[in-house]
C-alpha cells in the first residue's frame, strides 16, 4: 500500500490536521496497548491472518467467539467504539482488514479528501431510527417539529451519521431547514460512555449554517439543564436525559409510532455504521470481500433464530417476543438486511443528506462506494 500521500484536513472543518502513517503488520502489542480496546478475541479458523474491529452486537457476536467463520481465514475481533474505530481507519495505523466505520464520516472523507484506503461493503452493521434522538426542554413551548425553528440547539459531531440523518428528516418530513437553528457545537460529550467519543469527520462544519463553539468545559446535558439551550440532538442518549431529569424529554414521545410510520412511508432504516475493508486487503485476496459478507450475513441470521427460538425467555425485557414479531409483520423476517439491493433507499438517503447539508463537496453513487465484487450480491435468507 503506497502511503506516502497525506491526508490534510481543514482545521475549520475538522479542528485539526492529522497525518496517515500505518503499520501494515498485526501486533498483540499493538493491540494491548490500545486503551480503546475493551476486548480482543481469536485467532479463530484457519487460512488467511484478518484482523476485524467493531461494536460487541449480538448479530456480529458469532464473529467474535468463533461460532461463524470467514471461509479461507484465520480471524482476530478487537471491540471498541466508533470514534477510536474512525481515527485509526482515517488517520490510524490502518491494522484493521475488516472494520466497521462511520457511514457519513467514510462519505466525508472520500467526497472531500479522496480516500480510498478502506471501501465499504454493503453491510449496514448498525441501523436506527433517528427520531428518538431529538431532546428538548420541556418549558420552552417545543410541541412539534416546527417549533424547533429559530430555537438554539447544542450538538455532539455536527457531521455525525446519527444527526446527519435527523436534520435530514426534519428537512424532508418537516420542512425545518439546518439554517432555521442556531448550533451550539460541544466539544465534551456527556454520553460518551455510549459512543465511544467523537472522530475528527463528525465534526466537519458546513458554510452558511449558523454554528458556534459551547463554552469551555460544557457538555449538552450542562447547556440544556441551564437554559443556555432548547434542545439537543444526541447519537446515543445524553446524560440529562439518562438521569431521568424532569427538565428534558424527547420531542417525539412515542417515537415508536412515528418511526415506524416514517419506514412504512419511505422505506428508509437509517444506517450509521457499515463494514469496510481495507483496500490492500482487498486486492490481494479478490475472494475475501464475498467471503466477509456471507459471514456477517450468517452471523446474523443466528442472532435472527436465536431472538426467534430463545429470546423471548432469556432477554429481560417482559414483551420482547411481541416486540420481535411485530417488528417481523412491518419489515419482513430479514428486517435487518445486508446488501445494496435491500438497502438502497437507505444509502442513497444517507448520500442524498451528506449532499443536500453542504458536508460532502459532492453527491457520491453507489458504483463508486463499494467493493466491485459485492455490488449484486443479496442474502440468502434461511431460517433454522
Amino acid at each position: 500500500m503506497n502511503k506516502s500521500r497525506r491526508y490534510f484536513l481543514q482545521a475549520g472543518a475538522v479542528g485539526a490536521a492529522a497525518a496517515l502513517s500505518p503499520k501494515l503488520a498485526f501486533s498483540d502489542s499493538d493491540i494491548k496497548a490500545d486503551p480503546t480496546v475493551s476486548k480482543y478475541t481469536g485467532p479463530h479458523g484457519e487460512g488467511l491472518p484478518v484482523t476485524l474491529a467493531g461494536y460487541e452486537y449480538s448479530r456480529v457476536r458469532g464473529l467474535i467467539d468463533g461460532s461463524v467463520n470467514i471461509k479461507g481465514c484465520s480471524t482476530k475481533f478487537e471491540v471498541t467504539g466508533i470514534g477510536p474505530l474512525n481515527n485509526h481507519a482515517f488517520f490510524g495505523a490502518q491494522t484493521r482488514d475488516i472494520t466497521e466505520i462511520g457511514l457519513i464520516p467514510y462519505i466525508l472523507a472520500y467526497a472531500n479528501d479522496g480516500f480510498r484506503d478502506y471501501t465499504l461493503l454493503p453491510i449496514p452493521v448498525l441501523r436506527l431510527f433517528r427520531h428518538k434522538s431529538i431532546y428538548i426542554r420541556t418549558d420552552r413551548g417545543i410541541k412539534t417539529p416546527a417549533d424547533l425553528k429559530g430555537k438554539k440547539i447544542a450538538t455532539v459531531g455536527y457531521s455525525s451519521s446519527g444527526l446527519t440523518h435527523v436534520r435530514g428528516i426534519l428537512q424532508e418530513q418537516y420542512g425545518v431547514k439546518p439554517t432555521d437553528i442556531e448550533w451550539l457545537s460541544v466539544g465534551k460529550d456527556s454520553g460518551a460512555n455510549l459512543t465511544g467519543g467523537v472522530s475528527a469527520w463528525e465534526k466537519v462544519r458546513p458554510k452558511g449554517v449558523s454554528i458556534t463553539d459551547a463554552p469551555a468545559g460544557e457538555d449538552e446535558s450542562s447547556l440544556l439543564i441551564s437554559g443556555k439551550v432548547d434542545a439537543i440532538l444526541h447519537p446515543a442518549e445524553p446524560k440529562v436525559y439518562q438521569d431521568r431529569n424532569p427538565i428534558v424529554e424527547r420531542l417525539f414521545k412515542d417515537h415508536r409510532s412515528v418511526e415506524r410510520e416514517f419506514y412504512k412511508e419511505t422505506g428508509i432504516f437509517p444506517i450509521m455504521h457499515c463494514i469496510a475493508i481495507r483496500k490492500k486487503t482487498a486486492k490481494e485476496n479478490p475472494w475475501l470481500a464475498k467471503a466477509v459478507f456471507e459471514a456477517y450475513s450468517q452471523a446474523k441470521f443466528n442472532d435472527y433464530n436465536y431472538m426467534r427460538k430463545l429470546g423471548w425467555a432469556m432477554d429481560s425485557l417482559p414483551w420482547y417476543g411481541q416486540e420481535f414479531n411485530e417488528t417481523v409483520e412491518l419489515m419482513g423476517n430479514n428486517f435487518y438486511p445486508y446488501g445494496l439491493k435491500a438497502s438502497k433507499a437507505s444509502f442513497e438517503a444517507a448520500f442524498r443528506f451528506t449532499y443536500e447539508q453542504g458536508l460532502s463537496n459532492r453527491l457520491v453513487t453507489l458504483d463508486e462506494m463499494f467493493d466491485k465484487s459485492t455490488l449484486d450480491l443479496e442474502e440468502k435468507f434461511i431460517l433454522s
